[in-house]
């Protein structure tokens, strides 16, 4: 079975269980992976996070309910796994624009979110750099934010909270710290998704001897096996989608759960970057 059936039959998974519950592991199985891979792997294919396209589904599906049946608000709610009307009404309205009680007005505009599939698409055509390293555990140093893990959302707020660390001192304190120039980059690592957020540490190396202020907070990285992909035009956007689409599907290995990295090397502006991802072979 190809990655293509995989993942269409995890989509007629989410499809045959909307009224009912969603097991992130079973999904995970339709798709032959891990459920944490599965879990990352999803928002960077679509564009959406898991819990975002159930959420998006179901209340497709609610609002359809809603304007072509007599059913009561809340038995809808119930049906979608909403435990209280109030609860249910926050997220319809949020999607849709409208109260629940609303979607029967005559001429009412409401999103319908269709069902997702997966096709074939040619790609490859570009070659992609990359290395398998084992490294041990090490130790960064930095500031973290919480990031969307809506990557359209996300991609806005994370060069916002780069720009705010220049701002606040907290770049210029580290290279300092360090013994480096100012203007000289700092890594990134993205660690705790829970499909809703995830933390993005502006980061470095920490050093053994190194006493670092209150302000910053350590981040322990177990012994892994890296998967390691180098952009010398650091689009490092580009190529997270890449590797998510074109290195994944075909490759003999899988994400683990572990804090990837967008490392970045020499001065702001002139800079080189590489993506670090943990896995393990399937």
């Amino acid at each position: 079975m190809d990655w293509l059936d995989r993942m269409n039959n995890a989509m007629e998974y989410i499809e045959m269980n909307l009224t009912d519950n969603i097991s992130y592991d079973e999904l995970a199985q339709k798709a032959c992976c891990s459920t944490y891979h599965f879990q990352r792997m999803f928002p960077f294919i679509t564009g959406v996070s898991l819990s975002g396209y159930i959420r998006r589904r179901r209340l497709t599906l609610a609002a359809f309910e809603l304007q072509t049946t007599g059913a009561k608000v809340i038995d809808v709610a119930m049906k979608y796994g909403y435990d209280s009307p109030e609860a249910f009404a926050r997220a319809f309205k949020n999607l849709h624009g409208i109260m629940p009680i609303s979607a029967r007005d005559q001429g009412v505009s409401l999103k319908a979110y269709p069902r997702m599939s997966f096709s074939i698409s040619i790609k490859g055509d570009v070659e992609m750099n990359y290395r398998i390293e084992q490294r041990g555990s090490f130790e960064m140093f930095g500031v973290y934010g919480l990031i969307n893990s809506d990557r359209k959302i996300a991609f806005s707020e994370v060069p916002r909270f780069r720009k705010q660390c220049d701002e606040d001192g907290s770049v210029d304190l580290m290279n300092e710290l360090l013994g480096r120039f100012p203007d000289t980059m700092l890594h990134a690592a993205l660690y705790d998704d829970n499909g809703e957020s995830f933390k993005y540490m502006v980061c470095y190396n920490l050093p053994k001897e190194l006493e670092i202020p209150d302000k910053f907070t350590k981040l322990t990285v177990p012994a892994s096996t890296w998967a390691i992909f180098s952009e010398p035009q650091c689009d490092l956007q580009k190529l997270w989608d890449r590797i998510y689409f074109e290195w994944f599907p075909t490759s003999e290995y899988e994400q683990i759960e572990a804090p990837s990295f967008e490392m970045y090397y020499g001065p702001a502006g002139h800079h080189t970057g590489e993506i670090w991802i943990p896995v393990k072979k399937k």
